[in-house]
């Protein structure tokens, strides 16, 4: 490619390309991706690559992780102010189901597009609105900065994004960095919409007020800022508006934050201030123009060959014009626009932290981020070291197959630890004196051997065994099948565990592993299910059904019917919450594995605390609440017995994990705690939960719970609950899964367990068969 060859021949390079990429096998679809990527610091085959955006866009969804990487770097690459409306929108809906590993790096590459190639700033504030509401968690602080410069550089542009932020709040449970940026936007210029229906300050202010109990101390910060700005534009004023803002403000003049119990005093103060409020809370001033910090973060970061490509074209190409002229009206050229426009100015950028791309290392193998696969150079992976097992162990990796070879890892990928794909070892190894060596190694696919293959000698091994056979398998239930599939690991505690966080591994045998990625936010969850074939030999007739308690309406997607040797795949779940409960719901899961067909019902982690944000509580709002819920039933104490002993800070850090915020102070005897939370639900929307806990330093065994809220069902189930974390109940192992012998077939690659064939009836049906 450095060489100044012919631009038919690079014309053609790029068409043999384009058929590498429209090929079945993966590998070639990958190497297909990567050079073209690379192509693309060629001049004049651009255009000749984007004759293939759609296929491109097609491999976004391949089942492949690195192969999906590839195609978003090609895609970032690619895109100029053509096809960036196209592109932009496409990453959008990716993003509702992108894995957790890629949607950081997704939504950076999104807000760069929007950003270069917007065609009108109105587009651009729209795309990284929906890019905050999407995929909030994974926007980083830049992205929304960069939207307020934007939008404080460009006049005409202040009434619509205050607009389109108002919006954005009405809907329910808006995500905190929405919240952050609709506070600032409505704060400076919520008074352009006075008009509006809806748009008044009071109502603004009560809009904004309503997210405060939720969110967290740098959010309430920008709050507090926002209301005092509304004060200031609301002319006239308004008496009654001006006495609840100013409640607020004294109420956070005893935080225990200091930045926060700083603004609450001087806003405070400013605000009996009268025309001096107006002189020191004035609108903010232009920014001064600056480098994208955007860019230069996706440039900072650790990548590949192929990517430097796609970023190394991305900081040579111009900016849209939309986002980079100057704030005088007229273009350039002197020209006058024939169409009214936004009158538009360059934008500084914010200093960024670099992004490092980080290995992540489980029990002594490497987890090796696809994006920096490089098929030419294979290295040898060495001998895993004994490392000891973790205390709660994360789901494990699973690698797509087939998948290109990898170098050793380098330092670095921030986007790895959030889940990964699920990395899978193969199947326990056999024991005894012939065992191959331990260590991470990927067999050749077994293919089943056709029935006329079968020897002789097992024919007639089989034949002798046959009376032996018909008899063992007449006698044998269920329940006593000697190859029955086991789970390896304790169903009960790995429910348990996945109670208290949000990832984790939910379900393990020899053949499979189910591992679990949740979000929360308010009456809505999302949960991922990923689904890890760990064998050499594909899983059939996969089938999943949810069984949903009364008060959850939850929906699953397609579940392929099979998963490819050593793949992994996604089934993402959307869960609504309509009431309180303690009911669980019940993932009905089955496949089948040679002659065996495995059966397991295994409990969602989908449970009460999930709809639980903590909430710390000021003495000055705790005890008013406390005695307004007077008795039953909206008020409940029982003593429990039966507790599991622990220390005081130790019960703290279960009552966090249960998203009940300890807050301390707010009871003078030492002995005891108080915790409090936000319970949401489609039906009561955000509901205040109080806890008392009353405990006995002689007898750690028992103690005395006190629980409150807004409604008797909530203050009951929630009690419960919390009981039923806090005594010791012995973990009973659920039923264990069983294979069931179905109807003759294929002789399969022979099953990690192997015990003798003489003693087990399935293995002699096999060597019949």
């Amino acid at each position: 490619m450095h060489l100044d060859a012919e631009k038919e021949m690079m014309t053609q390079c790029v068409a043999l390309l384009g058929k590498f990429i429209a090929v079945r096998e993966p590998n070639i679809r990958y190497l297909g991706l990567e050079n073209m990527t690379r192509m693309l610091l060629v001049t004049d085959v651009q255009d000749i690559i984007k004759r293939h955006q759609a296929q491109i866009i097609t491999s976004l969804k391949d089942p492949d992780i690195s192969i999906r990487r590839r195609a978003l770097d090609l895609l970032y690459g690619m895109c100029d102010v053509t096809n960036a409306k196209d592109i932009v929108e496409e990453l959008l809906q990716y993003l509702n189901t992108a894995e957790f590993a890629m949607r950081e790096e997704l939504s950076l590459k999104a807000a760069i597009l929007a950003e270069k190639f917007a065609p009108d700033l109105s587009w651009y504030v729209d795309v990284i609105l929906q890019l905050i509401d999407k995929a909030g968690d994974f926007v980083s602080d830049d992205i929304w900065y960069r939207v307020v410069q934007f939008v404080t550089n460009n006049d005409d542009l202040q009434p619509y994004a205050a607009l389109k932020a108002r919006e954005y709040l009405d809907k329910p449970a808006p995500h905190e960095t929405m919240v952050k940026i609709s506070a600032y936007l409505l704060g400076e210029y919520g008074h352009l919409l006075a008009r509006r229906p809806g748009c008044s300050p009071k109502e603004l202010f009560l809009l904004l007020n309503e997210k405060i109990p939720t969110v967290a101390t740098n959010t309430i910060a920008i709050l507090l800022s926002s209301y005092a700005k509304i004060l200031m534009h609301t002319q006239p004023p308004d008496p009654e508006l001006q006495e609840q803002i100013l409640i607020i403000f004294r109420k956070y003049e005893s935080y225990i934050d200091v930045e926060i119990q700083q603004r609450a005093v001087e806003y405070f103060e400013l605000s009996k201030k009268g025309p001096t409020l107006a002189d020191v809370l004035a609108e903010m001033p232009k920014f001064p123009e600056r480098q994208s910090a955007l860019l230069r973060k996706a440039e900072d970061a650790e990548v590949d060959t192929a990517e430097q490509s796609a970023i190394k074209l991305r900081s040579q190409q111009q900016s849209s014009n939309a986002l980079v002229v100057s704030s005088d009206p007229h273009p350039a050229n002197g020209a006058v626009p024939l169409t009214p426009q936004l009158s538009l100015v360059r934008i500084p950028s914010q200093t960024v932290e670099e992004v490092d791309h980080e290995v992540a290392t489980e029990n002594g193998l490497a987890v090796i981020p696809e994006s920096k696969v490089e098929p030419e150079q294979v290295q040898p992976e060495p001998e895993p070291e004994p490392v000891a097992a973790p205390i709660q162990p994360e789901p494990v990796a699973v690698n797509t197959e087939p998948v290109p070879a990898k170098p050793p890892p380098s330092a670095g990928d921030l986007l790895v630890d959030l889940l990964g794909p699920l990395m899978i070892e193969g199947p326990p190894a056999p024991t005894g004196p012939e065992a191959p060596p331990s260590g991470p190694q990927v067999p050749p696919p077994v293919q089943a051997a056709p029935v006329a293959a079968v020897s002789e000698r097992n024919l007639n091994q089989g034949l002798d065994l046959g009376q032996e056979l018909a008899g063992a398998l007449a006698i044998t239930t269920l329940e006593d099948e000697t190859n029955s599939i086991q789970p390896v690991v304790n169903l009960a505690e790995k429910f348990h565990l996945l109670c208290l966080k949000d990832s984790g591994v939910l379900y393990e045998d020899p053949y499979i592993q189910i591992g679990v990625k949740a979000e929360w936010r308010a009456h809505h969850g999302r949960l991922v299910l990923f689904l890890g074939n760990k064998n050499t030999a594909p899983l059939a007739s996969v089938q999943a059904l949810i069984l949903p308690p009364a008060h959850l309406q939850i929906e699953l997607s397609s579940v392929p019917d099979t998963i490819p040797p050593r793949a992994q795949v996604q089934c993402p779940l959307e869960v609504i919450n309509l009431r309180a409960s303690r009911d669980v719901a019940v993932l009905d899961f089955s496949y089948k594995f040679g002659t065996a067909v495995v059966d397991a019902k295994l409990r969602l982690p989908a449970v009460l605390n999930k709809f639980l944000q903590p909430i710390a509580l000021t003495p000055e709002e705790f005890f008013p609440q406390w005695k307004a819920l007077a008795g039953p039933p909206l008020k409940l104490q029982e003593v429990v017995r039966g507790v599991k002993p622990m220390p005081l800070h130790e019960m703290a850090n279960l009552f966090m994990s249960l998203h009940l915020a300890v807050t301390p102070g707010l009871d003078a005897n030492p002995n005891n705690l108080v915790a409090c939370a936000t319970f949401y639900s489609e039906t009561t929307r955000a509901m205040l939960c109080l806890v008392r806990i009353e405990t006995d330093p002689s007898d750690r065994t028992q103690l005395r719970m006190t629980l409150a809220s807004g409604d008797p069902s909530l203050t009951f189930e929630l009690k419960e609950f919390i009981k039923e974390h806090l005594i010791n109940i012995p973990m009973a192992v659920p039923s264990s899964p069983v294979a069931r012998p179905v109807g003759p077939a294929p002789v399969q690659p022979q099953s990690p367990q192997t015990p003798s064939r003489y003693n087990d009836p399935g293995a002699m049906l096999a060597g019949l068969l």
